[in-house]
């Protein structure tokens, strides 16, 4: 009867999550619709369109990151039906975002010198600066798209930014075919012209949702009229507050993989491309974590604006355990296919480059057994921190993170990961190590204050 309780969420947690995956793995098809048309070109190619990815995963995680204080925010204020409280969460997440975009933007073309200073091969480096240039840029849109998602989530309305990625897709497919071989009497522009294509559907993106969203009843209230240079300091402290340490989150988390594309590439372009295909299949694994993880921030905060403490509790525990079956099921799809999987990435009729490509696969290869490993503690670890954004707690998760990822996971993957030691294996290690050590600590806090809570609540 116990674990009844549990699964009878299923259900409901299925439906909010599911448009909330298909939109995350929607990000993450993009990637992986690059890597697979550039792999086609060559592994150079590849190696460079992950170190501007690099990149551009450090400065979205802290865009992403930050916007996701909008969620809470939303959800608690719909169970209160506090519209006033509502849109004006909105309005100054939607400011801070997309100043936050512009400012990400700017950061990473000032960034770009760092590149020729991390030793990375030479000819990678040549190929990524362009390709990253536009891809800076679409950072603007991206932000202010998830803005709006927050906000959308945060009202359980989770399909209209799935259907918003989808469109965004269909355009990046089509655009990087055109422009990356020069079809139809398009230039054959390279990895510039996967830029142009991911640049160029951010923006549909974002203006396909606002339509979706000023069309609905429930929503439209909130997205037309926004009074946007009418700004309270009170609200906008109170969204930094929440948005900062809550992008500091997942920076610390993205950045120690980021750390490991840079690590590779120390060890040489065929490491950097192998670290590449596996960091993007764990990455589309990891977006369904990433949906159950919003669904627990929306549902848990529900129940904050209830004040239902004992059901905010058995919501939530029926989440984590949702992910954590989820998560052995991706582990054994990973184990069963992990000589398979890395060959969709590469070109065997390439004689060539037969010898660099056969590398990479046999280094993928690899990694994936360590990633099937790790899907289970990475699940844990992102969900249960959606459930501890729900109840708006920051700062501690914040120090978690830190210490997992930095005190614990980063020293592994250096000791480990270099040449002498076990190479791009060893740096995989310390990735798990990290993230295993980040599910047990968020666990015990999110355990320790929903029993907090329920007895204050008594």
């Amino acid at each position: 009867m116990r674990m009844q309780n549990y699964i009878k969420e299923f259900k409901y947690n299925w439906l909010l999550a599911a448009p909330v995956m298909l939109g995350m793995l929607g990000h993450t098809f993009v990637s992986f619709v690059d890597n697979i048309m550039v792999g086609q070109l060559g592994t150079a190619e590849l190696a460079a369109v992950s170190l501007g990815n690099s990149f551009m995963f450090i400065a979205m995680s802290l865009g992403i990151g930050f916007s996701t204080a909008i969620t809470p925010l939303i959800a608690e204020a719909d169970a209160e039906n506090n519209f006033t409280k509502g849109k004006s969460s909105f309005k100054h997440g939607l400011f801070l975002c997309t100043v936050l975009g512009v400012l990400l933007f700017l950061i990473v073309l000032l960034a770009k010198p760092l590149m020729y200073l991390m030793k990375q091969p030479e000819e990678v480096v040549e190929l990524a600066i362009p390709y990253l240039d536009l891809v800076a840029f679409s950072l603007i849109p991206l932000i202010i798209f998830q803005a709006f998602k927050q906000f959308s989530d945060g009202l359980s309305m989770t399909r209209y930014p799935m259907y918003a990625t989808l469109i965004a897709n269909i355009v990046n497919i089509i655009l990087n075919y055109l422009l990356i071989f020069g079809k139809l009497g398009f230039p054959a522009l390279g990895i510039v012209g996967a830029a142009y294509g991911t640049l160029f559907s951010r923006f549909i993106m974002v203006g396909y949702l606002w339509y979706l969203l000023r069309g609905k009843e429930k929503s439209k209230a909130y997205v037309t009229n926004i009074k946007l240079f009418i700004l309270e300091k009170l609200m906008i402290r109170k969204i930094i507050n929440l948005g900062a340490p809550s992008a500091m989150q997942m920076f610390f988390e993205v950045a120690i993989f980021t750390g490991a594309i840079w690590l590779s590439g120390l060890l040489g372009k065929n490491p950097q491309a192998a670290n590449q295909i596996a960091l993007n299949l764990s990455s589309m694994t990891f977006m369904v974590a990433m949906g159950l993880s919003v669904a627990s921030m929306i549902r848990v905060g529900n129940q904050k604006g209830l004040k239902n403490y004992n059901e905010l509790r058995r919501i939530a525990f029926s989440l984590f355990l949702m992910g954590t079956l989820l998560a052995i099921g991706f582990a054994i799809f990973f184990f069963a296919l992990h000589n398979f999987l890395p060959k969709i990435y590469v070109d065997f009729d390439d004689v060539k480059n037969l010898a660099d490509n056969t590398e990479v696969v046999k280094i993928a290869s690899n990694l994936l057994l360590v990633s099937a490993v790790f899907q289970i503690s990475d699940s844990i670890q992102v969900i249960v921190l959606g459930a501890l954004r729900g109840l708006q707690d920051v700062k501690i998760p914040t120090l978690i993170t830190f210490i997992s990822y930095w005190l614990v996971g980063f020293p592994i993957c250096w000791f480990l990961g270099k040449a002498e030691a076990y190479g791009s294996f060893g740096i995989w290690l310390g990735l798990l190590a990290g993230l295993s050590t980040a599910a047990i600590l968020l666990y015990i806090r999110f355990n320790y204050l929903t029993k907090r809570l329920i007895l204050s609540g008594n």
